[in-house]
């Protein structure tokens, strides 16, 4: 069956097509001289005949597409649909749909991504990718939209685009010093996520590229407040898998001198921690305290329930989409920042350091 037109609306409803896309476009509020009864026959028509207006075209008379990008990091990790949740939640409620794509942890993938995202016809972006905005052709990119003030919101502190920022520092200072209340003084961290391009015997471009250097700060700077060393060989890069927090976690535990803790830079990595210390024969907390990091829903579910820290990035997506929508509201409003404080959960999975 052929699909109806503005035309068949037209001629169904006795009126010309201009009638039809003043209706459609909601102009007869005062604006333009068509009466309800006109804009009613209108309406049954399009009800009758199923009309579905062309979105494209009506873009390219408005300007708008009711569309946000939103690029993420990586799509296999849980801590990263939770921002997407808050951000679809508040875009629903503006009437605004979302265009989702993940960078993969893949700084060459994410300008790509960058780049497509920035030639479709959105009406804005916000970005969360620590390395999306490295290279000279993300710079180049991100140059021309400013200049033609595109809206852009950064999850992640920045000079000159709106941001929302959430980081671990203090919760991982909480954490830190909670462990050693705790009796713990060899504390590991896995840290990462190493992107897949970094390559496992490329220590130090897999420490310079990694995600968590919130963390790495805070965990040093609490080690040497003890007075305790800073022991390279506690410090293990991995990749964004569970197999990879496994694997992480099987190297510091094999250790002559194994970690009495663990500190996992997010809860999927923490997840492979927990099995690997059971295939070892490792009870949780008794032999071994394991911290995670994102709060993610299963973490309160596991055994034992996961000490965690939390950004509440349900939250943050919210508040990026309500700073993306008054940009595009205000292209000349000032530079925008929020903060907002991640907060250090203690469950089941930590206790007391074996005497």
């Amino acid at each position: 069956m052929k699909k109806p037109t503005q035309a068949d609306v037209a001629r169904l409803a006795g009126v010309s097509t201009a009638t039809v896309s003043y209706v459609l476009n909601g102009l007869t509020a005062d604006r333009v001289p068509i009466s309800e009864e006109t804009r009613q026959r209108v309406l049954a028509a399009i009800e009758e005949l199923g009309y579905e207006p062309d979105a494209r075209a009506q873009a390219l008379r408005s300007g708008h597409t009711n569309t946000i990008g939103l690029i993420i990091p990586d799509i296999r990790n849980p801590h990263f649909w939770q921002l997407a949740d808050g951000v679809e939640q508040e875009l629903r409620a503006a009437n605004y749909h979302l265009l989702l794509s993940s960078a993969d942890l893949s700084p060459e993938y994410g300008e790509d991504i960058f780049k497509e995202l920035s030639r479709r016809r959105i009406d804005g972006l916000i970005l969360m990718s620590a390395h999306v905005l490295e290279s000279e052709g993300a710079q180049k990119t991100l140059t021309r939209l400013l200049k033609r003030r595109f809206p852009i919101v950064k999850i992640g502190e920045h000079p000159t685009i709106d941001c929302v920022v959430s980081n671990y520092q203090a919760a991982t200072r909480e954490a830190m010093v909670y462990l050693l209340s705790l009796g713990h003084r060899r504390i590991g961290l896995i840290y990462g996520v190493r992107p897949p391009w970094a390559g496992p015997d490329t220590a130090e471009l897999a420490v310079e590229f990694a995600g968590g250097v919130d963390r790495l700060l805070a965990y040093q700077g609490c080690l040497v407040a003890a007075g305790l060393p800073v022991d390279p060989a506690l410090i293990v890069t991995c990749g964004p898998t569970i197999e990879d927090g496994y694997q992480a976690a099987l190297q510091l535990l094999e250790l002559p001198q194994r970690p009495t803790a663990l500190l996992v830079i997010n809860d999927l990595l923490a997840i492979g921690a927990l099995r690997a210390a059971g295939d070892l024969g490792l009870r949780v907390p008794a032999d071994l305290s394991v911290v995670g990091y994102d709060d993610i829903p299963m973490a309160g579910y596991l055994t034992p329930r996961l000490t965690t820290s939390s950004k509440d990035m349900v939250r943050v997506g919210r508040e990026a989409v309500k700073m993306l929508l008054d940009r595009i509201r205000d292209p000349d409003r000032p530079h925008q920042r929020i903060e907002i404080q991640a907060r250090f959960i203690i469950r089941e999975s930590t206790g007391p350091a074996l005497a």
